[in-house]
């Protein structure tokens, strides 16, 4: 496939976009937008963004279509071999899973714009964008050779999982570990300490990387869009992610929330980008795609994405217990005493998953996916002395599921876990993957293991107090 993006007028916030597609090869042929994008487990309609939408022969004439549901056109494509697909998409959402042009910045999720062939989504595809010449551009995406602002892709999926950001102002640099080179690109009214930023991203990545075996990409990119309000999202794809966080000038606290985001969504080159539900595999743009294991994907991400960062040194003891401490109280003083179990609230994603509940309903697959981490994390190191971690389970989640790219059950899941703690977690399981029983003494004895215990003021607040910092299990748990 073939498509072309420019920007006639920047104020008006529309993408022009053409898709050129040959060798048509039947009698109709039909198109379809996607209706969601991967990171964001919800319909989004994204063709509500398209203003205009026409079909044409090469020789430039109009050619008859129809609307066959709300994302998707059939077109009458007799005698025809190739069609050119006209529309306007209208970006104008500053965050990192939408997409924005103006006058200095053109940001594009090519998932929520450039739509695909029915059938056809193999196919490599080719994106031309006309941008100002004093313009930088940074994608996943490879450069077509000579031609810097069109990019390839090796089919869909690869295409729309390589969001493009361009603007004259972008700056970066770069770190390498093993046999992948690492960029840090920013844009916005920010002044990276460029010494400190590099060395920490060395420190997280190598422990990542040192814990999971080897790393999936042989260049991999985040991209940080910085913004004057405050703001806080990331999304993670194949070699890259998309940061956008704010305000700029808020110094020290805005590069924590640096640091922790961009672990988080580094660990997501492994677990979903690669490590990915079989109820994903492949994606199906087109609907719902239903799936028990969100608190995999997502809560051991959070999990992890907090502790490479104290095991690699650049978070202090004080400043892990402070990430904890927030995750914990977030998922008992909040969604506690919910009715829902993590397999639940991972299938019902779809249904409100990112919207305020009604009280009582569902958990947080990252809150509480993070303190179930947690518990068997250390559940493992008590029984093994620190020789077997949940690290090793995500070893081997790597080894037979995101190398080889079949996609794993939640039967799988459980079974690997058994299979590190030599042993049932048929009770494990029940309690706290499939059922809703309360935790907080289950979490309470096995951090007191480890010197820490959880406390609670008459409001019912929750605290972590640190018992002991030399205690052995915590050392060995945090490389302290």
């Amino acid at each position: 496939m073939n498509y072309k993006i420019d920007v006639k007028e920047p104020q008006s916030h529309l993408l022009n976009i053409e898709m050129l597609i040959e060798n048509i090869q039947s009698e109709t042929i039909e198109i379809q937008l996607p209706a969601w994008r991967p990171g964001r487990y919800e319909l989004q309609n994204f063709a509500k963004n398209i203003q205009s939408f026409e079909v044409f022969d090469l020789a430039g004439n109009l050619l008859d279509f129809s609307k066959i549901t709300k994302d998707r056109w059939k077109i009458n494509a007799t005698d025809i071999q190739s069609v050119k697909v006209v529309l306007n998409y209208f970006a104008n959402v500053q965050n990192a899973g939408s997409s924005f042009v103006d006058d200095t910045v053109m940001y594009i999720n090519f998932v929520n714009c450039l739509p695909y062939l029915e059938g056809r989504m193999d196919e490599a595809c080719e994106v031309s964008i006309s941008l100002p010449d004093d313009y930088k551009i940074v994608c996943g995406l490879p450069n077509k050779a000579n031609e810097a602002h069109t990019l390839l892709a090796t089919d869909y999926y690869h295409l729309v999982d390589s969001p493009m950001l361009a603007s004259p102002y972008l700056q970066h640099q770069k770190y390498r570990v093993a046999d992948t080179e690492f960029f840090i690109w920013f844009l916005g009214n920010y002044i990276p300490n460029w010494e400190k930023t590099l060395a920490d991203f060395q420190q997280f990545t190598e422990k990542q990387i040192e814990v999971m075996g080897d790393f999936p990409e042989k260049d991999y990119h985040f991209i940080n869009w910085m913004l004057p309000t405050s703001f806080y999202h990331g999304v993670e794809h194949r070699n890259s992610t998309m940061i956008v966080l704010g305000p700029a000038s808020e110094g020290d606290g805005l590069y924590t929330d640096l640091l922790g985001i961009s672990s988080h969504e580094l660990y997501h080159a492994w677990n979903i980008c690669k490590i990915r539900p079989i109820e994903m595999s492949p994606y199906d743009f087109t609907k719902e795609n239903y799936f028990p294991t969100g608190f995999v994907a997502e809560g051991v991400t959070t999990y992890f994405g907090d502790l490479f960062l104290v095991q690699s040194g650049v978070f202090t003891l004080e400043a892990y217990l402070k990430e904890l401490e927030t995750v914990i109280k977030r998922h008992f003083e909040q969604d506690g005493k919910a009715f829902q179990s993590l397999t639940e609230s991972s299938f019902d994603l779809w249904l409100d998953g990112y919207s305020q509940p009604i009280p009582n309903r569902r958990v947080s697959i990252y809150q509480k996916g993070a303190v179930v981490a947690l518990i068997l994390d250390l559940m493992i190191r008590l029984k093994f002395g620190h020789r077997r971690s949940l690290g090793n389970v995500m070893q081997l989640m790597w080894e037979r599921f995101g190398k080889t790219g079949e996609g794993y059950s939640i039967e799988d899941y459980q079974k690997i876990c058994e299979e590190v703690y030599a042993g049932s977690l048929k009770t494990y399981f029940k309690d706290c993957i499939y059922g809703n029983m309360p935790l907080e003494s289950l979490v309470n004895e096995l951090l007191q293991a480890f010197g820490i215990r959880i406390e609670w003021n008459e409001n019912g607040k929750i605290h972590l107090e640190l018992l002991d910092s030399e205690n052995e299990n915590l050392k060995l748990w945090l490389n302290l």
